[in-house]
């Protein structure tokens, strides 16, 4: 039988034995140890000594397969961009081989943009590109629910790796993908579960479901990407769900408050828009969700965390800081009353000029803008006015 010659005691060459250099007579030692677990005394010290000698043995016999001398640290393949990892204790498993990566004696490597991981000895066997440069170039949802076409259209082919597969399971099982609705084989489908972006906005359901772990890395990416327009994809959701119309009108209302903030020279010492720097589109429009929105929409985080923030918004334009108080509006139907702003919520805006009024005072839908009203009859006096010349 052959052996390492480790030098500890318990693993010392045996007389008669020689070192294993290579991969066969690795092999060649693993199978005779085996041999001699197998008629060595249930539970004995030499068994588990030579257990023990077995799985060095292994762990040598792997590092030779895969050496990590020489690798280099970037390897750039399919628009992924690899870096050699150096984490030794960490347990992963390769996305393209579906085996456990043992850092300790393994190199690896973890794509920056979709989070591939892979035995550098699988990375030339890669085959689909990083589904990084999808979000970059063509970020959009599928919003078909689960939009199956059959597993013949797809010649009964993994839609990934294209092996063979079937819903009998032979020569593969055939796994759906919930979100694309296509079939995929056991390697480029582990049952991972996900929140399908389509019965969100359709359903508003949040049910994990299983999906391919291409499609699990693109939801991964896309979560916190404000791609959803809700009004046009399904206006009712707002009518079904409260929350919507709560989160709705505090973003109209800082959209409203951003522009007292980009004139205040208070405003952008303190940095008040930071407060919203995770969710930058809230500050740009009040029309465009992300699927991070909607699920915390869904668990009650972001009407708390927006009303927090639209408080102390309000606070210190209408409190703390002069500037800010000296551009509210008196409102030109009654005269009387505080200073109005167009966030409050008993005040209306005029859409044609923005001023503010009460809205109470302004509720008669007869009532028209005065501002506006003078505007119109000075542009028809001046009209009248310069008639007789253009007569002329």
């Amino acid at each position: 039988m052959m052996d390492l010659g480790l030098s500890e005691d318990h693993f010392s060459r045996p007389v008669g034995l020689f070192l294993a250099s290579d991969v066969q007579q690795l092999q060649q030692a693993i199978e005779e140890c085996k041999q001699v677990i197998l008629e060595l005394p249930e539970q004995s010290e030499k068994q588990k000594d030579a257990v023990v000698r077995l799985i060095h043995l292994r762990l040598k016999l792997q590092e030779l397969k895969d050496p990590n001398e020489d690798e280099p640290n970037i390897r750039v393949l399919l628009e992924h961009r690899f870096y050699k990892e150096k984490s030794k204790s960490v347990k992963q498993t390769c996305d393209k081989c579906s085996t456990i990566i043992w850092g300790l004696i393994q190199t690896w490597y973890t794509c920056t943009g979709c989070y591939y991981r892979c035995h550098s000895k699988c990375l030339n066997l890669v085959s689909k590109p990083c589904v990084s440069s999808k979000v970059s170039h063509q970020a959009e949802y599928e919003l078909n629910i689960c939009p199956e076409t059959g597993l013949d259209s797809q010649d009964y082919r993994c839609a990934e790796c294209r092996a063979p597969i079937s819903l009998r399971g032979v020569p593969g099982e055939a796994r759906q993908c919930d979100y694309t609705g296509q079939y995929y084989c056991s390697h480029c489908h582990w049952n991972d579960l996900a929140v399908i972006p389509a019965r969100v906005v359709h359903n508003w359901d949040f049910e994990p479901r299983k999906v391919s772990r291409c499609s699990m890395r693109y939801l991964a990416l896309m979560v916190s990407r404000p791609v959803l327009r809700l009004r046009e994809i399904n206006p009712l959701l707002f009518n079904y769900v409260e929350e919507l119309v709560e989160i709705r009108k505090l973003r109209q209302d800082i959209l409203l408050m951003k522009p007292y903030f980009i004139t205040c020279k208070e405003a952008m010492e303190a940095r008040l828009l930071l407060q919203l720097q995770d969710r930058q589109h809230f500050v740009e429009n009040d029309e465009m969700y992300s699927i991070q929105d909607l699920l915390d929409v869904h668990m009650g985080r972001l009407g708390c965390s927006l009303t927090e923030i639209h408080t102390l918004f309000a606070k210190h334009i209408k409190l703390d800081c002069e500037r800010c108080q000296a551009k509210g509006f008196v409102c030109e139907l009654c005269r009387e009353g505080d200073v109005l702003f167009p966030f409050d919520s008993h005040t209306s805006v005029c859409m044609d000029c923005s001023s503010v009024f009460h809205r109470d005072c302004y509720y008669d839908n007869s009532t028209t803008c005065p501002k506006c009203a003078r505007l119109n009859l000075r542009k028809q006096s001046l009209f009248q006015a310069s008639g007789p010349d253009v007569d002329a």
